[in-house]
């Protein structure tokens, strides 16, 4: 990973949820994906946002870096909650028979 460096949105696929930041650093652009937005809420960029940018190499999906964590400029990242609201759970249970001692 690297320091962080100032980033501008390229452009933001709400939808899918992800998108592309430019900075010097990141000639060619970064490949982000919401996941890795450190603020809390509702993830959405416009293109010409700036952000701070912590990336690595290589790249994803075509893109010659990857972003590791990014957050609007001049916010304090914040770590996101993972695990789900609990409001929805699923399990499932893998039982084997025990094997014959005939074959």
């Amino acid at each position: 990973m690297t320091d962080r460096v100032r980033g501008v949105v390229r452009l933001w696929n709400a939808d899918e949820g992800w998108g592309v930041i430019d900075s010097p650093a990141t000639p060619g652009g970064c490949w982000a994906f919401f996941g890795g937005a450190a603020m809390s809420g509702y993830v959405s960029f416009e293109p010409g946002d700036v952000v701070a940018l912590e990336w690595e190499a290589p790249g994803q999906d075509g893109w010659p870096f990857r972003a590791v964590r990014f957050w609007p400029w001049g916010a304090e990242p914040v770590t996101r909650a993972s695990g789900g609201s609990g409001a929805y759970r699923s399990t499932l249970t893998l039982t084997f028979d025990e094997p014959d001692g005939d074959r």
